[in-house]
């Protein structure tokens, strides 16, 4: 089988360049002008190569790269093989993005699985819908009554764009998404099966049965958003589910009804998040986290992987465990368990020998 290069290599940049890009000097003696062949893991990087270290998993791999170059944090800078120049940067794998941004921009968000240079054939935009000049719409793809979309933006195959939704410019909605009751700023990126405004989980509860409330609130999703795949965002019950300009979420990430996110927050894999929950600005919240109903988490609050947060977080803390608390207090029980637990086994054993 013929191997395909899926995110061919724009063009290519010389040691000069990427050295002004992490704003360091190259080493003395250096050729400027040396053109590098590509980007690689330390491991496998060539001759030819740009590479990068900011883990101490890595430090093997660091001492034996071929790579004719690596970007490297201070701490590491001395484990850099003679033969390979060194860029000392402070943000090393910042750095290593804005260099393969450059070098592979089709990677950089989802394309047209068809190559699309406007409407395609097979899609099906409704008379009233407004698209801009450089709107591309992939085959199979419905845009519904009144919606508006802005110049730029790409609506992937088969994605939905329901009646009187909003989406600004250059964004890019891939396959089989669907967008109802929403408005999109600038730059949004949906990333396959992302589902967007449908109802929250609303019912009346009693022995009669469960009623059902009608959701009649919105979804506003700001400037710079990125979401991943087959994540979900309930629209509002009465109120607007919000989510901040410039925060990623990653996929299979539940958002429900009314819950306000601020801007430039970080909500990993597997979350959950219940119903009229605020969460404030610069928040990072790790993987599998479960998020209580009618909760506020503060600015630039972290919570670990797996947690549960059943109650109000104050800003800054960094938190974890189950029910999450911070983080100290959380080790610190762990540590007192571990030897309660090894106490305990040293009790057993000393019966049995006995």
């Amino acid at each position: 089988m013929a191997e395909s290069n899926f995110f061919p290599q724009s063009q290519t940049l010389n040691l000069r360049q990427v050295a002004e890009m992490a704003h360091v000097a190259l080493p003395d003696g250096t050729d400027g002008e040396f053109l590098l062949r590509g980007v690689a893991p330390l491991e496998s990087a060539g001759p030819g190569d740009l590479a990068y270290m900011d883990n101490p998993a890595y430090v093997s791999a660091l001492t034996t790269t071929k790579a004719a170059a690596c970007l490297v944090t201070p701490r590491y800078a001395s484990k850099v093989p003679s033969g390979t120049v060194t860029l000392v940067t402070p943000q090393a794998y910042r750095v290593f993005a804005q260099v393969l941004a450059v070098l592979f921009p089709s990677a950089m968000r989802p394309e047209s699985a068809f190559a699309a240079t406007g409407i395609s054939p097979g899609s099906f935009v409704h008379p009233s819908a407004r698209l801009e000049h450089g709107v591309r719409v992939d085959p199979g793809a419905v845009v519904g009554p009144h919606a508006e979309i802005g110049a730029g933006t790409l609506i992937g195959a088969h994605s939905v764009i329901g009646p009187n939704v909003k989406i600004g410019r250059d964004c890019s909605i891939a396959a089989n998404v669907t967008v109802t009751h929403a408005y999109l700023g600038n730059r949004v990126i949906l990333h396959p099966g992302v589902r967007i405004g449908q109802d929250g989980f609303g019912f009346a509860m009693g022995p009669q049965g469960h009623l059902k409330v009608p959701q009649v609130g919105r979804v506003i999703i700001q400037d710079d958003v990125e979401i991943g795949a087959n994540t979900t965002i309930d629209r509002g019950a009465s109120r607007d589910t919000v989510i901040g300009e410039g925060t990623k979420i990653d996929n299979l990430v539940q958002i429900a009804h009314n819950v306000v996110i601020g801007r430039h927050c970080v909500i990993v894999a597997q979350v959950g998040i219940a119903g009229s929950t605020t969460i404030e600005d610069y928040v990072a919240i790790g993987g599998q986290v479960a998020v209580k109903g009618h909760v506020r988490i503060g600015m630039g609050a972290q919570i670990a992987a797996t947690s549960g947060v059943n109650g109000d977080v104050p800003a800054g803390a960094r938190w974890g465990g189950i029910p999450a608390r911070p983080m100290r207090e959380w080790f610190r029980e762990i540590t007192a368990l571990k030897k309660l637990a090894s106490g305990g086994d040293s009790a057993k054993d000393d019966d049995a020998s006995s």
